[in-house]
């Protein structure tokens, strides 16, 4: 098994997860973000999407769910993200972290990709973390 001390450029992890109507519900409900877009599918019918989308920060949470299957402790410090494509409800994403840079005492940079099933990117963009050791 990989230690957070023997990571490097090239090192990859996924996360693979189908966002459901409950997903939504409940992030709709955690975060109070009620847009309608994602929430009234009459309302969501005359926008430019024509249907419900799921929450863009629902989508990109994703790439934390990924981030913490690195060996260790993972801790954001920053990240960059563009959206480049709506998600429908019960679309399977994977969400895929590489690391591509070291930037020494245990800090990474990171790119950050999520796709959907078609293998179209969604999301895209790069992070900077620490990966510390478990605590014992």
């Amino acid at each position: 098994m990989q230690t957070p001390g023997s990571l490097g450029i090239g090192d990859r992890v996924t996360f693979t997860k189908t966002l459901t109507e409950d997903d939504v519900r409940k992030f709709a409900e955690a975060t109070s973000d009620t847009n309608a877009l994602h929430l009234n599918d009459a309302f969501a019918e005359k926008t430019r999407f024509g249907r419900r989308i799921a929450h863009g920060t629902l989508v990109s949470g994703m790439i934390s769910a990924a981030l913490a299957c690195f060996p260790g402790v993972t801790i954001y410090i920053s990240q960059n993200l563009e959206f480049k494509r709506p998600v429908d409800i019960d679309a399977t994403l994977t969400a895929t972290c590489e690391i591509i840079e070291d930037l020494e005492d245990d800090k990474y940079r990171i790119t950050t990709r999520i796709e959907n099933e078609d293998d179209e990117i969604v999301i895209h963009g790069t992070a900077t973390v620490l990966i510390d050791e478990l605590p014992e």
